[in-house]
């Protein structure tokens, strides 16, 4: 492995090799070639990727099998639930390091993809933190993503800037920012533009990887104070992941020749199994942690997948599906608790609301409803929160400060112990409400729409006065695949209608047309609307039921770069 003494230094081995990447040993990149993307992919940052890989590929493998094996269980009757093996973890005290100053402030965080324009808005926008996402809100392209490197390397540098040829304005950083975070992908998702020994690189590993060789040493002295850089990692569902992830975070001080535990992580609760491993999942990455988030919009499509054979599970109307449903606020209180238990921030979920410019009387009531879930989130012990968008910063930095006054977090002060009381029961309650005709039309309107955009490079999308990314498409798909499945009824709206594949049919047609309708049939001619809608309608009546829409959508965006074009010369 090369020393990180090489990272702001071009090394020796560096060398002009006219339009090639200059590659080490056992790998090939197959993403087209690019003089800027060049300067991310160097040999030393392909190197360090590379290493990680082999060292971590395995783990990751098996903990790929035990996900499968899990899931087995469930489908033949088996819950989740808290492990006795671990019992000790859990009712034992313990703390994890504590929080660095530069984030004992995040009373409001903002999310978005790694996009130029956006991550300067974001960062400049007010909040505390910018989530900066090459995972749910990014269309996973060989462009975006290195793009996005690209980016990030720039705002860690603070020479990013962004000229709108549209509106001839020019976008540059503010004095004062957001601290930036960085969300990789999950553990499932290849990165199949880089080949490591004959096998596509493991997304998040490249993700990281490439972000902490190029910037670790200028966000330690820029944004940092001495700490970082600073992650969200999603998607786990069992501590063992976690385990991976601080060996990575480790290995990757170690050759940096920083102190340990100057990488810090807010893991995302977002699957159903990871309810149950919070304190396991904590306990691992203790070190490195400033603690979990609610995700809940992927929370809510984790229990549909946990439950995909178990029909006395199935899910109302999306729409219904909040944080007042008895199994959601559960999740939300215990997270609280468990998170100020080990001394860090119990982060609350995504507002995803965007504002409606054109009717200010519905803008105001959907900022009200914003204003009173964030109430309810500071209320029960949250230390901060979500937004989708810059528009609703300023209403939710009024409630967390109402609320917290000159605190700048509740992690000593709200410490939640009627939460202790919380049993796998609650966890699991199954959610009440109705389904309806609406609400299928609604998911498949949405699914269709986001899939489309996601094909075509974007992974965060405007729907309905909503933002819509891969979480939210998620509920939409298995949704509507749980109501076909099991054949249920549509009691909501009176008609007392089952889901067939027939009336599915029915359906899909008439909103491709009300799609249509809406954004034109020159878009729609232009778009990815009809090879969307045939993969959404696959994964909605397939048999079995596939762990993520993006996986297959994946293959219809991988374009290798013709061969020896690419390769190391």
């Amino acid at each position: 492995m090369v020393g990180f003494e090489t990272f702001l230094e071009p090394s020796s081995t560096e060398r002009k090799t006219g339009m090639a990447y200059d590659l080490p040993e056992g790998v090939d990149i197959r993403g087209k070639y690019d003089a800027e993307f060049a300067k991310i992919l160097s040999r030393d940052a392909l190197q360090f990727v590379a290493d990680l890989q082999r060292e971590f590929r395995n783990h990751i493998k098996y903990a790929t099998e035990c996900r499968k094996e899990a899931k087995m269980r469930y489908n033949n009757g088996s819950l989740p639930g808290f492990d006795p093996a671990t019992k000790y973890i859990r009712e034992r005290e313990w703390v994890c390091a504590a929080v660095p100053p530069a984030v004992a402030d995040r009373r409001v965080e903002i999310t978005g993809p790694v996009e130029r324009k956006m991550i300067i808005n974001a960062l400049n926008s007010g909040a505390k933190v910018f989530m900066a996402d090459f995972e749910d809100a990014l269309s996973p392209s060989w462009e975006n993503l290195m793009r996005g490197q690209v980016n990030l390397r720039d705002a860690v540098n603070r020479t990013i800037s962004f000229h709108d040829t549209a509106r001839n304005r020019v976008y540059k950083l503010n004095d004062q920012t957001a601290k930036l975070f960085v969300r990789p992908r999950g553990w499932h998702l290849p990165e199949s533009h880089i080949f490591i020994d004959g096998e596509p690189a493991t997304g998040c590993l490249v993700d990281f990887g490439l972000y902490f060789f190029h910037n670790f040493k200028a966000f330690r002295r820029i944004q940092g104070e001495g700490f970082g850089p600073f992650f969200y990692l999603p998607k786990m569902e069992h501590s063992r992941e976690a385990k991976i992830w601080n060996n990575v975070f480790e290995r990757a001080e170690r050759l940096a020749g920083i102190e340990k535990g100057s990488i810090r992580a807010t893991v995302l609760i977002e699957t159903l199994p990871a309810v149950f491993q919070m304190d396991e999942i904590l306990y691992e990455l203790r070190d490195h942690s400033v603690g979990l988030n609610c995700g809940r919009w992927d929370y809510i499509f984790s229990y549909v997948k946990t439950f995909q054979a178990h029909p006395d599970r199935l899910l109302p109307d999306r729409v219904l599906v909040g944080m007042t449903q008895h199994f959601m606020r559960s999740y939300s209180d215990l997270l609280i608790r468990t998170c100020h238990r080990r001394g860090v921030h119990a982060m609350g979920g995504m507002a995803a609301q965007i504002p409606i410019r054109d009717d200010p009387v519905a803008n105001e009531a959907a900022l009200e409803l914003v204003r009173k879930d964030k109430l309810r989130e500071v209320k029960a012990g949250h230390d901060g929160t979500w937004a989708a968008h810059p528009g609703l910063i300023p209403a939710i930095v009024e409630v967390f400060t109402n609320s917290m006054g000159n605190k700048v977090n509740q992690i000593h002060t709200v410490k939640r112990e009627d939460a202790a009381n919380l049993t796998e029961e609650d966890l699991l309650q199954r959610p009440r409400g109705v389904r309806s005709m609406d609400g299928l039309r609604l998911n498949t309107r949405v699914g269709i729409q986001y899939l489309a955009a996601w094909l075509t490079g974007t992974g965060s999308v405007p729907l309905y006065n909503l933002m819509e990314d891969a979480a939210t498409a998620e509920i939409s798909r298995v949704q509507n695949w749980q109501w076909l499945k099991y054949g249920v009824e549509l009691d909501g709206d009176g008609l007392g209608v089952k889901v067939t594949r027939e009336l599915f049919g029915r359906v899909v047609d008439e909103e491709m047309a009300r799609i249509e309708k809406e954004v034109g049939q020159e878009k729609l001619k232009k778009g990815m609307y009809k090879e969307a809608c045939k993969i959404f309608t696959r994964q909605c009546t397939t048999p079995i039921l596939d762990d993520f829409l993006t996986l297959d959508a994946y293959n219809r965006i991988v374009i290798h770069h013709p061969k020896g074009s690419s390769s190391r010369l």
